[in-house]
């Protein structure tokens, strides 16, 4: 009989409450954001809970009455995400520019996937907050059956800086082909890169080396400087430049914008390549999609 209890008991807090949201404990004074089941967005103050779980809250557009059971997320926000009385959500895409990476990371749990001209698709993930790894592949279709894929990784470790005006990243980019006769051969990058400012605005210092994995480093360093400047609750506009010598000194330096959408960002722009014996300026545009999954902020 004991045991009979004790099942129904284990049945019931499995199932028989799953439809039920823990109830929140509000701070007073504390702005929330409520995410509906519509996709309706609503922020303000919690001002009456009520038994029935009905929320009061008090917005910019007057007060609203939520009822619990409509609500998918119920979240606290931090002052950074209030800017003249317009919620900006968490900018999901400020561990990269068009392509180079800033000092910050992927939070623990927060991806994207990346698609530039169709050519490149890449995958990053966020292990933990201070390491993400990426991947990336050339489309099979480019080459024909039996060609070489080019294939790379791109592991990262970042530290946020303490005060959070900033963050260090150290990583590298390692690529190679599938198919490739010389087995474990390949080239890459090892940088690192210093970010000063928030995920919202902020500059990147970077400095790196490539290498090849059976001759070693290079013996001239890249340079990269990027930036980032979020304009608006969905625009920002984005810088990627280098500067690196071969046998002349190159510049390749970059211009464009980010619209930040609810379920995706796309970015364009243009690079102008300044090297000796390129006469003419050239644009070379640059468009590409990202989609951000895992951990909702």
């Amino acid at each position: 009989m004991k045991n009979s209890i004790l099942f129904a008991c284990l049945l019931f807090f499995l199932f028989g409450n799953h439809n039920s949201m823990a109830q929140p404990i509000f701070i007073q004074d504390s702005i929330y954001i409520f995410e509906m089941n519509d996709g309706n967005i609503f922020v303000g103050k919690v001002k009456v809970i009520e038994e029935n779980k009905i929320y009061v809250v008090t917005t910019s557009q007057g007060v609203l009455t939520i009822k619990q059971q409509d609500i998918v997320v119920i979240k606290k926000l931090d002052a950074s995400n209030v800017k003249e009385g317009q919620y900006w959500p968490t900018n999901p895409h400020s561990s990269r520019y068009f392509f180079s990476p800033s000092g910050y990371g992927l939070r623990k749990g927060e991806g994207y996937y990346q698609n530039a001209w169709v050519l490149f698709n890449q995958v990053s993930y966020g292990f933990s907050d201070y390491f993400s790894m990426g991947g990336g592949i050339v489309p099979t279709f480019l080459f024909g059956a039996g060609s070489e894929i080019p294939v790379w990784i791109t592991p990262k470790f970042n530290m946020p800086y303490k005060n959070g005006k900033g963050a260090f990243g150290v990583g590298s980019i390692l690529l190679g082909l599938i198919g490739d006769s010389n087995s474990g051969s390949g080239v890459g990058l090892v940088y690192g890169t210093n970010t000063f400012g928030n995920r919202d605005k902020q500059v990147t210092v970077g400095l790196g080396f490539g290498y090849d994995t059976n001759e070693g480093l290079s013996d001239y360093p890249v340079f990269n400087f990027s930036g980032m400047v979020r304009t608006s609750k969905n625009w920002a506009i984005v810088t990627e430049n280098y500067f690196f010598s071969l046998d002349e000194f190159g510049v390749l330096i970059s211009g464009g914008a980010r619209y930040m959408g609810k379920r995706m960002a796309m970015d364009f722009g243009g690079f102008i390549p300044i090297f000796p014996g390129i006469d003419s300026l050239y644009i070379l545009p640059w468009l590409s999609v990202s989609v951000p999954f895992g951990t909702r902020y």
